[in-house]
């Protein structure tokens, strides 16, 4: 169990960093939340691979990702964070 947490972290780490250098401009995020990011898009990978690949169908629709799958979630929830943020300071 320990294992599967820290292998978790370590994902997140990298997914959410190389997701934050691929993706151009600022973002302030400290390394908790990049990790943050890369475990949240290797959940949102996961729920991508099931809906286009259907695959792993017993584990169900929400599911981790490998590290391609958990890269391009990242991403995804970087932009859609960057969106939110934008229009929500924009606004002040």
């Amino acid at each position: 169990m320990l294992g599967l947490i820290i292998s978790i972290i370590v994902i997140g780490l990298i997914a959410g960093a190389v997701a934050r250098l691929l993706v151009p401009g600022k973002q302030n995020l400290s390394i908790g939340m990049t990790i943050v990011l890369g475990i949240v898009g290797s959940f949102v990978g996961g729920f991508l691979g099931y809906l286009i690949f259907g695959a792993d169908p017993s584990g169900g629709f929400f599911q981790p990702a490998g590290i391609v799958g958990s890269i391009i979630g990242a991403i995804i929830v970087l932009l859609i964070w960057i969106a939110v943020r934008g229009r929500r300071t924009a606004r002040r």
